[in-house]
């Protein structure tokens, strides 16, 4: 089960670089429900998440490339591409912040997952972050590859 919310973001942290970051591709081979394929720096993934807004079912799985590049042939969507930072909040809680390029070049989002409903409904968020768009559709990634 995945607990996370999501905001958009209102100012970057201060030194960016600093902390940790990956380069992210991702497709969807369907949007509803959402079955993804991602690459990250080169580790390649399948994901299928239940629909819902704060708490989801999530089956992820590592893929090798060759599988990858078999399933990629079912894709339906453009890819989403964006550089995901890893900051500390307080807590041991961690934002996964994703700037984004291409066809959403300028969208900044920022996710925290949770171990319970009650610790995401509690939470705190940092001045940096924005408006709260956990419940926002328009956000999903699955529906940012829609083709426009």
């Amino acid at each position: 089960m995945e607990i996370e919310r999501k905001f958009l973001v209102s100012q970057l942290p201060q030194n960016l670089d600093n902390y940790p970051k990956t380069h992210i591709k991702q497709w969807y081979i369907t949007s509803k429900p959402a079955v993804r394929l991602r690459d990250r720096d080169g580790v390649y993934t399948f994901t299928v998440k239940s629909k819902g807004h704060m708490v989801r079912q999530e089956f992820e799985m590592e893929l090798t490339k060759e599988e990858f590049d078999n399933l990629f042939a079912k894709v339906s969507t453009q890819a989403i591409d964006k550089i995901r930072y890893e900051v500390a909040l307080t807590e041991g809680l961690t934002a996964e912040l994703d700037v984004f390029a291409g066809k959403h070049e300028g969208l900044k989002l920022v996710e925290v997952e949770f171990d319970s409903e009650e610790a995401a409904n509690a939470f705190n968020p940092p001045a940096w972050f924005g408006e709260d768009v956990t419940k926002d559709a328009q956000y999903k990634n699955n529906n940012l590859a829609i083709p426009l």
